[in-house]
Parts: C-alpha cells; sequence; structure tokens
C-alpha cells in the first residue's frame, strides 16, 4: 500500500526478491500540471501494471467495497509505505501475518506527515526509517525495526528522501522475512520521546526573521523542495513581492533589526536575523527566474538598511 515516490524502490525490492507480492493498493490518479485537467497515475501504479500486478485506487479506503477489494487479494501481510490514507481497523487486521507500516523517521520521534522536514528543521544529528505495525493511532504502533542514516550539514527534505528511498529496499527484504518467518520482535514506543509533524502547507514556509540565524538556515533546508521557504521585499510604489528563498545559505556573525539588510553586493546579499546573520545564496521573485545573489543584485536595487518582512505582521 503506496503511493509517494519514497515507496517506489522498497515495491521494486519486493517484486524482484520472490516475495509474492499480491498487489498494489494506491491513490488515485490525480489531476496534475498547471490547469489540473490530465489524470495522471502515481508513478507506482505504472511499475505494478508492468509486473502484471492486480491495482486497487479506492477513494476512500473505509468504504466497504473498498476493503472487500483488498479481502479479495488474500494478503498474509499488509505492507505501507507513504499510502496517504488512514487504514481502518477492518484492513489492518485483515491479514494473518498482520500490518506493518514505513515511516520516515526514528520513532517515536516526528510522528505524522512532516517527518522528513522536521528531522532537519529541529537540527537532530540523525533521521531514518521505522518499521512498525498499523494501529489506530497515528504512528504510534510498536516498532519492528529502526535503520538510522546521519544528516548531513547540508540535507534537504530532497535528499533526505531519496536517501531514505535507496534504504527502504534492504529495511524490507529483512524485516519482512523476519516477519514471514515469526522472527520479528516487538518494542512499545516510548510515549516520553514522542513528537509530532503535521502536515504542511505553503503557508508555513515564511521565515521568520527573528529567529537566530542558525534556525532560519535549517529551516530553508529543511522546507526544500516542498513547501518551499519565502520572504517579502518591496517598497510603497511597488508594493509587496514574494520571494523565494533556496538552500545554500550560510550563518555569520553581524547584527541589526531582523529583516535588516546588512550587505547588498556586489557578491553577497547578508540578512539580519535574531541571532546573527545570513548570506543568501539563491533567490526567485514569485513569476522570475531563479537567480544567485550576484544576478539577483545586478537586477535588483536593494542597499543596506532596506528589509525583507512578514506581510502578515506589516498589515496588523
Amino acid at each position: 500500500m503506496g503511493t509517494g515516490e519514497i515507496a517506489l524502490p522498497g515495491f521494486e525490492a519486493l517484486v524482484a526478491g520472490g516475495f509474492g507480492v499480491a498487489g498494489l493498493v494506491t491513490q488515485p490518479d490525480r489531476p496534475v500540471g498547471r490547469h489540473h485537467s490530465e489524470p495522471r497515475p502515481p508513478r507506482i501504479k505504472e511499475h505494478a501494471r508492468r509486473h502484471g500486478l492486480p491495482v486497487l485506487q479506492p477513494r476512500r479506503l473505509r468504504k466497504k467495497e473498498a476493503v472487500a477489494e483488498v479481502e479479495a487479494l488474500a494478503p498474509d501481510l499488509l505492507l505501507v509505505m507513504a499510502y496517504g490514507q488512514i487504514i481502518p481497523r477492518e484492513v489492518y487486521e485483515m491479514p494473518p501475518l498482520g500490518c506493518i507500516n514505513v515511516h520516515a523517521s526514528l520513532l517515536p520521534r516526528h510522528r505524522g506527515a512532516a517527518c522528513l522536514q522536521a528531522a532537519i528543521d529541529a537540527g537532530d544529528g540523525e533521521s531514518g526509517l521505522t518499521v512498525m505495525d498499523v494501529t489506530e493511532g497515528l504512528d504510534t504502533g510498536d516498532i519492528i525495526s529502526r535503520w538510522p542514516v546521519a544528516l548531513a550539514p547540508d540535507e534537504t527534505a530532497g535528499s533526505l528522501h531519496d536517501r531514505l528511498a535507496e534504504l527502504a529496499p534492504e529495511a524490507l527484504r529483512a524485516t519482512v522475512a523476519a516477519v514471514a518467518e515469526g522472527k520479528a520482535a516487538r518494542t512499545p514506543q516510548e510515549e516520553a520521546w514522542a513528537t509530532y509533524a503535521p502536515k504542511l502547507s505553503r503557508a508555513d514556509g515564511q521565515l521568520d526573521w527573528a529567529w537566530p540565524a542558525s534556525r532560519v538556515e535549517r529551516r530553508i533546508r529543511a522546507y526544500h523542495p516542498w513547501p518551499g521557504t519565502f520572504t517579502w521585499m518591496g517598497d510603497a510604489r511597488r508594493g509587496p513581492r514574494r520571494l523565494k528563498v533556496f538552500p545554500g545559505c550560510r550563518v555569520e556573525g553581524g547584527s541589526g533589526a531582523p529583516g535588516t539588510i546588512l550587505r547588498a553586493g556586489p557578491e553577497s546579499l547578508v540578512v539580519a536575523c535574531g541571532d546573527g546573520s545570513l548570506v543568501l545564496g539563491e533567490t526567485q521573485l514569485d513569476g522570475g527566474r531563479r537567480l544567485a545573489a550576484r544576478e539577483f543584485l545586478a537586477g535588483h536595487r536593494l542597499q543596506p538598511g532596506d528589509r525583507f518582512f512578514s506581510l502578515e505582521a506589516e498589515q496588523k
């Protein structure tokens, strides 16, 4: 049961490894593109079709007919990774070997949808995959296995996604084999250590320059490529304009009112934070191209004393 790209390498490993994959349950085809006019299937669906596997795409897994379709596959074990729907009790209690989920964090830390972003944003030294039993709670089931990876100083959510996707085949082959042989031990999660990472929206990417520069820099990496980070710039004549900020920033000293530009050229754009300052890398105005600081400054007259700001704060 999977939809997201992170699930694809693990799915392929199980098919190639002779684990007897009975079928795929994935999300319905969704409209994509600028005009959202053409429904496109999840890529994992295309892979399943090429392998000749049945594919189920229920809009609501809780409906009786959807449960019956899953039951008709007669699974011994259900494996969930980046599926995108809550698994109802009738489904996760269905197979004799149970239902296990592969979660992209080291549980109980960072339960929830934005686990990749949360580990980087929090400044964790490591992240990884956790394979656990599916239960009624959100990522609360007993842990079967954990697969840690160290986070790089320049880690982004995109790079972490790809690294964990590459790790998934090893984690799945070992864990599924242990479950099938009855050798998979379970360890209850320590609730006192639990944290939550709720689903993000684009609005969550607005930068707060009152934070320490180190935290702003982590947020930029954590939210790349989704939902992305941004700030606002502008004046009375042009009005506010949204400026996207990309990874590649550098923390340094300096002080000033948060959001104030401390240096603007010829090669660098430096912004004051609540503690220290941030040397910006690449930026992009809405409707414009993604540019290095030198190129951006060549086309936009910024100077020390100008400031980036939160539009909501300015309107209060």
